[in-house]
């Protein structure tokens, strides 16, 4: 059974006390809604969007059942890769036609809210007695500020290490040894000699061969996404300069971030030179033009790292046998960031009753029991993740390298939240593509970014 257990959120309660431009309260009612938030039968029409492609069937059943329920309201479910979903929601929310509900993200949502754009469902919760204990303890505490709430969670993440069963196999490595491997920014530590040993060039010698050709590869050891780091590498470096001893910052809303650090610096170097001074790792432009997970279910990559919610990708997209190990261990132990979602009401929205209850459902036990039994990610309740087990068991998936990073003590960090950060996630994007180009050296880029990023808090 999964356990509930504080995710390392002792960091939340320290909130700051910046002050969120105030939004409609929503007892003003909506099209069809009453002051006592009571509804006529006009019938409304929502628009609800997600990122997520593997996430939209479980998603829309979870809405089928929120229209039988309310027969009144029909809502239509939009759903746009990564770059392109944000682009609208921000584009629509200044020409006045974005999303009623959407899918949010904690490095999105203050910048948001501090912009107003955001309904607060503080009251909504009050009046309709929502229980926020029903959510993995912190979850909820995500979505809050200076009394004000901004979403009810619906699931969460961590990361582990994809592999391609037979490559390790082939190379003699057992999945025991990958389980075990360390990790230090010196010398990569037995990870790095792990993935040396499943890098092949077109000779069919290993990274570890003298003979080995860095130039002519044809099996990489890792498939990393380069080309998709940006401030906070999520599935990308953040697990290991954590566990070098470095941290984003001091903490929710904090208002310092240290991409100076020298373990943060020596963390990027040695990430770097995987490609650029080894050849263990996918060049930047090999991964920009295919992606790291199409990458390595196209087996040309042994390895990768990627979040729990990939894993029905990987389970499904390959033709090989895939296993999930845990992340490797560096100088201050296992560390995998944690991350979770949440539905937000656009304020611009002409039915705000009609919207609450449409973000209430997707955050009930009813859906969340959905979208566990899908195995797609990892709900925010419970039940559903024990149910979200059972469906990848039932596929032959062994996910317990994401649910025991999540239970070990100290094991999980939290998505650094704070203000600015489409600005912050600009200046370190493309500070990364420098360094992983090899257009500057990680000292030097670096530190100019950091003061940058510094900057926009003063």
């Amino acid at each position: 059974m999964f356990q509930r257990r504080s995710f390392v959120f002792a960091a939340m309660a320290i909130i700051t006390s910046l002050v969120l431009v105030a939004c409609p309260a929503p007892t003003d009612g909506g099209a069809t809604g009453g002051d006592d938030g009571s509804m006529s039968d006009e019938a409304v029409s929502l628009r609800y969007m997600l990122w997520d492609a593997n996430q939209l069937p479980a998603y829309e059943q979870c809405v089928a059942g929120f229209m039988e329920e309310n027969p009144n309201i029909t809502v239509e479910i939009e759903q746009l890769g990564w770059g392109d979903y944000w682009d609208g929601i921000q584009t629509g929310m200044v020409a006045g036609n974005a999303p009623d509900v959407f899918t949010n993200h904690l490095a999105k949502y203050p910048e948001f809210a501090v912009n107003g754009q955001l309904t607060d469902i503080q009251p909504f919760v009050e009046r309709d007695g929502v229980d926020l204990d029903m959510y993995l303890e912190g979850l909820a505490d995500l979505w809050a500020r200076d009394g004000e709430r901004f979403g009810l969670p619906k699931d969460w993440d961590t990361i582990a290490v994809i592999y391609n069963k037979d490559m390790l196999a082939a190379a003699g490595v057992t999945e025991e040894e990958l389980n075990n491997a360390d990790w230090n920014a010196q010398d990569g530590g037995s990870f790095e000699e792990i993935a040396a040993k499943v890098t092949l060039d077109a000779n069919g010698n290993d990274a570890t061969s003298a003979d080995f050709d860095a130039d002519n590869v044809e099996q990489y050891g890792l498939a990393l996404d380069y080309a998709g780091a940006d401030a906070y590498g999520q599935v990308q470096w953040s697990s290991f300069a954590v566990s070098n001893g470095w941290s984003f910052n001091d903490g929710l809303y904090d208002t310092k971030y240290y991409y100076d650090d020298e373990k943060f610096i020596d963390t990027i170097d040695w990430y770097a030179g995987l490609s650029l001074d080894k050849g263990i790792a996918a060049p930047f432009e090999e991964v920009s033009s295919l992606g790291s997970s199409t990458m390595f279910a196209s087996g040309n990559a042994a390895m990768t790292t990627d979040g729990s919610w990939m894993i029905g990708f990987y389970g499904g997209n390959t033709e090989f046998p895939v296993g999930f190990a845990r992340l490797p261990i560096g100088p201050e132990g296992r560390k995998s960031m944690f991350n979770g979602l949440a539905d937000s009401i656009w304020i611009g929205t002409d039915h705000p009753e009609e919207s609450w209850l449409l973000v209430k459902h997707l955050a009930s036990a009813e859906c969340a029991n959905i979208v566990g039994d899908a195995g797609v990610v990892f709900p925010a309740q419970e039940e559903a993740v024990i149910r979200a087990q059972e469906a990848y068991a039932s596929r032959d998936l062994d996910i317990s390298a994401f649910t025991e990073q999540a239970l070990e003590e100290n094991g999980t960090f939290l998505f650094p939240v704070t203000d600015n950060a489409s600005t912050i996630t600009s200046i370190m994007g493309e500070a990364m593509d420098k360094i992983f180009l090899g257009e500057g050296s990680a000292e030097e880029v670096l530190s100019t970014a950091s003061e940058e990023v510094n900057a926009t808090f003063q």
